[in-house]
């Protein structure tokens, strides 16, 4: 059961990546390739706060989300300039600025060695030690986040965000600010990135760069384009996926010698029949 709840916690850490980033992408039509940056502030504002400050968790993971919502919003005026692939390519750029700060600003987050030691939550003196207890506290968070997206997307702010990702210049006739409200998604997003950031060095206790690189960022967008875009259930059932696929893959009994090659090749297989014969993703409404 021990390595159920641990993939569980690891499914509600993803879910919660994803639902955020499908505010921007999905929702905004904002090809935006730097989550993991943003999961990495939270990440390593618990980290540091926790080991180093003596701070306990929920404040650490406000602080976390504070630092990332402010670099959301200068990174935010800096891509505002910008536009499809052009859009992309400067976020690509900001996701490698800040996996090269972790990599090497080694007296603040100790670079290739990473931070050990970090706490597990405390609330009213409850720890939440254990894999089921840490499932619990991650469970109520996503759902948070869930249901935070969710009345984001249902409200007249997200019909504006569904309007810019259709046709940008039909709705700033009838004067939208349109750069105010991709700034404001994308901000929103990057805070709700560091929760699962904070959550993810709390019950891991230990973070390295390793973890938030572009290819980080890279997989959490193949969540949300394979659930579907536009969609926040569909970001839910894509990180699900993702996260199952490939420990279910463990017990199809390969040869011993070819084992993980085969995992790899059966993995990436279903991922190209399923973008082939459903290219909106699983629940999607929208296509990139």
């Amino acid at each position: 059961m021990e390595y159920i709840y641990h993939l569980a916690v690891l499914f509600t850490i993803y879910a919660g990546l994803a639902i955020t980033l499908d505010l921007v992408v999905g929702y905004t039509g904002l090809l935006s390739v730097t989550h993991a940056a943003f999961y990495g502030f939270g990440a390593y504002a618990t980290a540091i706060l926790m080991t180093a400050h003596g701070f306990g968790f929920f404040p650490s993971l406000l602080v976390g989300m504070v630092i990332s919502m402010v670099a959301a919003l200068l990174i935010g005026f800096v891509l505002s300039r910008f536009k499809d692939d052009y859009y992309a390519l400067v976020s690509f750029g900001f996701n490698i600025i800040v996996f090269s700060v972790f990599l090497n600003w080694q007296d603040v987050t100790r670079g290739p060695l990473g931070i050990p030691g970090i706490g597990k939550p405390e609330l009213f003196g409850y720890t939440f030690s254990s894999t089921l207890q840490f499932l619990f506290l991650s469970a109520v968070l996503m759902l948070l986040v869930y249901g935070a997206a969710r009345f984001l997307v249902s409200s007249s702010f997200g019909r504006v965000l569904k309007a810019i990702r259709e046709d940008e210049k039909a709705i700033s006739v009838f004067g939208y600010n349109t750069k105010t409200y991709k700034l404001v998604v994308f901000t929103l997003s990057a805070g709700m990135a560091a929760i699962a950031g904070s959550l993810f060095a709390s019950y891991i206790t230990f973070i390295d760069p390793s973890t938030f690189t572009l290819n980080e960022s890279v997989f959490i967008l193949a969540m949300i384009i394979l659930g579907g875009l536009s969609n926040v259930r569909g970001a839910v059932i894509g990180a699900l996926f993702l996260i199952l696929l490939p420990e279910i893959l463990r017990f199809v009994g390969f040869p011993t010698d070819i084992a993980a090659q085969m995992r790899q090749v059966v993995y990436g297989a279903l991922l190209i029949g399923l973008m082939l014969y459903r290219p909106q993703g699983l629940m999607g409404e929208f296509k990139l």
